[in-house]
């Protein structure tokens, strides 16, 4: 008779572990970390919770729960992250995407099959995206695969983020139609563009020592740095917008969700129209909007 642990045995020991370890995903989390490690699809770790696991494939998994009960996020230990229903690999020098990023792709998609930014086609014809931060790649890599006429440029600070888009790009058959800079923002960037978007960093340099450590611990703090008052990154880009958004396009920013009123302002102030704010599905103030008119300076 077999010694080796079986697939049911190890998933219930695993979300065990996570529970009390306090992670509040326990068995979604054990569920994709014991497939990942013994290869066993969601209908096997139903149907087939007596097949035998390798011993490398259990110690494997040992390990990655021992990391995830010490709050690592399941994307950090597995190196990719899904998105918009895209897998996305994941480096020290990026954010890992989050379901509340697919509320910025949301509006931007709705905003070009609309209408609502001149001179584009629903399917992304004449559009010249740039999207700020990049990170991943995985907002400007998500619009590109459902514009399949659209073109853009990524912009990030991190050589290593920008080494990650890059490789998601190709992963995802866009990196003809996205180019790359390395800069701060709009610091690197020429042309004009008829929809500028961003997931910058917005969290107040203070209370960053407040967030869950799945965060603070495991994304880099160049990404969610945004200053004393957390709206940095929104003025540095709202400063670009004159030279390199053209008339009649939009900007749609990621925020936190206490920051509408404040970056709504900023949007004011710099002259856009149309603002608008677009929730979560939690419900939060999630990204904040606007056109830039003809009469803008």
């Amino acid at each position: 008779m077999s010694d080796a642990p079986t697939l049911g045995a190890l998933l219930a020991t695993a979300r065990r572990r996570l529970a009390a370890a306090g992670v509040d995903t326990a068995a979604i989390d054990a569920r994709l970390l014991v497939a990942a490690a013994t290869g066993a699809s969601r209908l096997d770790l139903l149907s087939a919770a007596d097949r035998p696991v390798a011993a490398d494939a259990a110690a494997r998994l040992g390990a990655w729960i021992d990391r995830r009960a010490a709050g690592e996020p399941v994307g950090r230990i597995l190196g990719t992250a899904s998105f918009y229903g895209l897998d996305f690999a994941l480096g020290p020098d990026t954010l890992e995407p989050r379901p509340d990023t697919e509320t910025l792709v949301e509006v931007a998609l709705a905003a070009v099959r609309s209408g609502r930014i001149a001179g584009v086609s629903p399917d992304g014809g004449g559009l010249r995206l740039v999207d700020l931060g990049t990170g991943t790649g995985a907002i400007a890599v998500t619009l590109l695969t459902k514009l399949p006429r659209a073109r853009g440029l990524a912009t990030d600070l991190s050589p290593g983020a920008l080494a990650m888009a890059s490789g998601n790009a190709d992963r995802h058959g866009v990196s003809d139609r996205l180019d790359f800079a390395t800069g701060d923002f709009f610091a690197a960037v020429t042309g004009v563009f008829d929809l500028v978007v961003s997931n910058p960093p917005y969290v107040a340099s203070d209370t960053i020592a407040g967030l869950d450590r799945e965060v603070r611990l495991h994304d880099p703090r160049l990404a969610l740095d945004g200053g004393l008052d957390g709206l940095d990154a929104y003025r540095t880009i709202l400063e670009g917008l004159r030279h390199h958004l053209a008339p009649g396009g939009l900007i749609a920013v990621e925020i936190g969700w206490d920051q509408a009123a404040a970056v709504g302002d900023l949007f004011g102030a710099a002259g856009l129209s149309e603002i608008e704010v677009q929730r979560d599905l939690g419900d939060r103030d999630r990204v904040v909007s606007g056109i830039r008119t003809t009469e803008s300076d």
